[in-house]
Formats: structure tokens, C-alpha cells, sequence
């Protein structure tokens, strides 16, 4: 038996605070459009700093009723959450496709992806965990107890802007925090109001989740150093974490704070590696969502032996690439999100030529579409290298061996995801656990991000770990509790 599609949610423009959906109170307007065809999706006031107090101020409030919902009303929400984010999946990626500027393949990706996550978090209420401990006090009893942290506040990226809210958003709410969420403003939809109407429509109570849209100039900064949320998990630019992370530990209310940042992941071609499958993998890891991806693999090292076949084969690849509109099936190279993102990846193109760099694929833009372009025997030192690109430029950079290709790997100041191709599975594990990163992956491209696994970064690539029993961790605290029978005896 087949369900009638739901009604697509009618979305007015307004935030959702206290579970009522209400117009922003800042003078300030967002003018949400299609990156690919400009089409206005959106026009709504944005938040002002009492809507974001008001936000904080429900969350508050709604916490201790929430923490005390027993873990099965919470799995029954969360399960029938993950049936609305179902029977919804086709207006979900088409918000991704019209907004985000995400292709078909990566929306429909993001949606499953989004779906898995719902479903893994609904056992987690059931998963938290105390200790019994042997006291160094003759009759004492000691435990320790995981506590929900209170409120937190989660600050998403326009560039997996469903995943990468969801991603902090359903853990959280699981283990009895209630959240405040500010998506990118690129995104306001997928990364916000459409989780509110989700969560609505799946029965969660008033103030367990509120939505503020606001301009990072006017409540970024108040968003951070608010007296309520205890915690702040924040993705998005190493450069604007560093000020997250100054404001959370560094104001008047100290908080905890997880940042998960930017990253330079190198995939590394041994020369012993299947070439037409490292290939294929390079092509996949840097040029999925149009580069646009913390993870993508950002440069590819290729050893001496085989780097003359390998870019044969990635150019081969790369030009045969569909490029132009997000919504047909087989487009892989869409939009860039604006036209900020677009002229920053064009600076790079013409520093390359200026540097002399061998171009082996390119092309012209056409609105905000960049055609995929590919530079060999690129300098480690060179920016393309060097840098965190969020567009779909690849340098492929030659190594002289084994040594060297690690080196190379560690050099700079990202630890987020890294790859390496070989055959020998011992060689490959000895060098990844070599690679600073929190993730390494042997034959496989760089982007992953799966429920169970730890997701997060080292170095100026972030803090904390994501998924899992991992975001136990991160998203409740240890409590110490004693008890004593009394009659003891004290010094004084």
C-alpha cells in the first residue's frame, strides 16, 4: 500500500522559536536564491538579537521537561522523524538542488545521508551510560552519571546544509539537550526551516528545537557568548572558528565548544597503487558537490613512478564530466553557492597561470557554474596546494617517494580527512596511521562521514568528534555523585 505524498510545506519567511513560527524582528532582509538560475526561493526578515534571546529563552525553559521525557517517547519522536525525512525525500532534495546548488546525485546523497543519521541517533536515549566506582571511603557509594549538557547552540554551513545541521541537532536532542540552530544564510531553508517544519510535523514538543535566521554581523558574536547554551558545535571556516572558539572559552560564560573547520585532504597515489582506481577516486573526492566540501580531497600526491599515467587518466576523467544544470540526473558539476565563492576560485585560476602552472583541464565560467579545471607538477608550496580550495580546482603535486609523499601529506596546517592508494594493505595501514588526521581512508576517496564512525579533525582542522558513541561523549557531561551512609568521623 502506497502513501499519498504530503502536502509540500508552505514556508513563509518567518523563524520558529517556542514551536510558533514568528517574523524576525531585524531590519535586515534575506533574499534566498536559486545559485544556478537566480530565481528568488525566499524573502524574509531575519533575526534580531531579542528573537535570539527569545530562541535561548524557550530552550531554557523547555529543557528539564524534555531531559525528563523518558528514552522511549524520545526514540518514538526521533523513529517518526525519520519517517517524515522518508515519505518527504523528494522535496527535501529538491530544496537542496534549488537552493544549495547541489547537484542530484549529492542531494539525493545528502538526504539518505540525513535519513541514516535520524535513524541511528533513535537508540540513543537508550545508550547513556553511568559507572559504579570503588570508593577509596569505607562505606561510600560512588557513580557517575551522564548528564544532557542543557542547551546548545549549533551554527551550520551552507555546503551539506541539512546533513551538517542534523549532524549536531539530532544527537543533541537525543541525549535531552534542546537546541537553538542558526543555519548559513545561503541556505536558511535546508539548514534550518525546513529541520523546524520536520520536527513539527514529527510531534516534538514547543522549544526543543528553535530556528533563528540572522546575519552573522548582527547576532553571530551574541549567538556564541549568550548566557544559556552550555555548548556551541559550530562548522564552517577555520577562521571564523578561531573567533567561536576565543568568544565560547574566552568570554564571561565559559562553554564547551566542538569546531569542526576547514581542511586540505590529501589522497596520496603509492607507486604500487591501482591507477585507474586512485583516478577514478580523485576525480569522485574532489569534483563531488563542485569541491565544496571540508573533506573533498583538496590536492592529490602522486608518486614519481606514476604520475605521468595517473594524470593521463584524471584528465581523461575530468573532461568527460557534465557540467551546467544541478537538477538533471547526470549533471555532476553545478553552481557555486554565490558570486563571492565564484570570484575567490577565479583569483586562484589566475594565480596559476601567473605562476606558470601546467593547466591539463579548465574552462570559462557561465554564471556561477566553473567548469572543472586540473593543474599538474603543482609546487607543494603553491597556493593550490597550500590552501584550502571550496571549488572544483585540483593540483595534482609529485612526490619523489614513499617519504616524501608523507611529508607532503602533513605539511600545513589542516588534520581533517587524507587517503592513500596502494595494494598492500600493511603498507597502507603503517602509513595512514603516520597521515595527522582524524580520518584516513586506504582506496577510497576522502569524503565519508558515517553515523557510527568518529567524524572531526586535528590540528587547525577543529575540535571533538562527531557520531556515535563519540557524540555521547561530546554531548553530555559526567556527574560524580556520592553517597554516604553518615557517622563519619572528620578531622575537626
Amino acid at each position: 500500500m502506497t502513501h499519498p505524498m504530503p502536502a509540500a510545506y508552505a514556508l513563509n519567511g518567518h523563524q520558529y522559536i517556542n514551536g510558533t513560527w514568528i517574523s524576525g524582528n531585524s531590519k535586515r532582509t534575506l533574499d534566498n536564491r536559486n545559485p544556478f538560475t537566480g530565481e528568488q526561493l525566499l524573502v524574509m526578515p531575519m533575526a534580531s538579537r531579542e528573537d535570539l534571546d527569545a530562541a535561548y529563552t524557550a530552550a531554557q525553559r523547555a529543557q528539564q521537561e524534555w531531559a525528563a521525557t523518558p528514552p522511549a517517547r524520545k526514540t518514538e519522536l526521533l523513529n517518526t522523524l525519520a519517517r517524515v525525512i522518508e515519505q518527504r525525500s523528494e522535496e527535501i532534495t529538491d530544496w537542496l538542488i534549488k537552493e544549495s546548488g547541489s547537484t542530484r546525485i549529492k542531494a539525493s546523497f545528502e538526504c539518505h545521508g540525513s535519513l541514516n543519521l535520524v535513524r541511528e541517533c533513535a537508540g540513543m536515549p537508550f545508550q547513556v551510560e553511568g559507572r559504579i566506582l570503588t570508593s577509596y571511603k569505607p562505606g561510600e557509594q560512588s557513580f557517575v552519571f551522564r548528564e544532557p549538557l542543557g542547551v546548545v547552540g549549533v551554527i551550520s554551513p551552507w555546503n551539506f546544509p541539512m546533513y551538517l545541521s542534523m549532524r549536531s541537532v539530532v544527537p543533541a536532542i537525543a541525549l535531552g539537550n534542546t537546541v537553538v540552530l542558526k543555519p548559513a544564510s545561503d541556505t536558511a531553508v535546508t539548514g534550518g526551516l525546513l529541520l523546524a517544519h520536520l520536527f513539527e510535523e514529527a510531534g516534538f514538543p514547543p522549544g526543543v528545537l528553535n530556528v533563528v535566521v540572522g546575519a552573522g554581523s548582527e547576532i553571530g558574536d551574541a549567538f556564541v557568548e549568550h548566557k544559556v547554551p552550555s555548548f556551541i558545535s559550530f562548522t564552517g571556516s577555520t577562521d571564523v572558528g578561531r573567533n567561536v572558539g576565543r568568544i565560547a572559552t574566552g568570554g564571561q560564560h565559559i562553554k564547551r565548544v566542538a569546531l569542526e573547520l576547514g581542511g586540505n585532504s590529501p589522497l596520496v597515489v603509492l607507486d604500487d597503487a591501482d591507477i585507474e582506481v586512485a583516478a577514478h577516486a580523485a576525480v569522485v573526492g574532489r569534483f563531488l558537490h563542485q569541491g565544496q566540501i571540508c573533506m573533498s580531497v583538496n590536492r592529490v600526491i602522486v608518486d614519481r613512478k606514476v604520475y605521468g599515467d595517473f594524470a593521463a587518466l584524471v584528465t581523461e576523467r575530468v573532461k568527460a564530466l557534465k557540467v551546467g544544470d544541478p537538477n538533471l540526473a547526470d549533471t555532476v558539476i553545478g553552481p557555486v553557492i554565490n558570486q563571492a565563492q565564484l570570484d575567490g576560485l577565479l583569483r586562484k585560476v589566475d594565480n596559476a597561470h601567473t605562476a606558470g602552472l601546467k593547466q591539463l583541464v579548465g574552462g570559462q565560467p557561465s554564471g556561477l557554474v566553473l567548469p572543472p579545471h586540473v593543474f599538474g607538477d603543482v609546487p607543494a608550496n603553491q597556493e593550490l596546494a597550500l590552501e584550502e580550495t571550496f571549488g572544483p580546482l585540483l593540483p595534482l603535486v609529485v612526490a619523489d617517494n614513499e617519504q616524501h609523499a608523507l611529508a607532503l601529506a602533513n605539511a600545513g596546517e589542516y588534520g581533517l580527512s587524507s587517503a592513500v592508494f596502494t595494494r598492500d594493505m600493511a603498507r597502507g595501514l603503517a602509513f595512514s596511521r603516520q597521515i595527522v588526521a582524524g580520518m584516513t581512508h586506504i582506496n577510497d576517496i576522502t569524503v565519508d562521514d558515517q553515523p557510527n564512525a568518529p567524524f572531526g579533525g586535528e590540528k587547525n582542522s577543529g575540535l571533538g568528534r562527531f557520531n556515535g558513541h563519540y557524540a555521547l561523549d561530546e554531548f553530555t557531561r559526567a556527574h560524580w555523585v556520592t553517597w554516604q551512609p553518615g557517622g563519619h568521623s572528620y578531622p575537626f
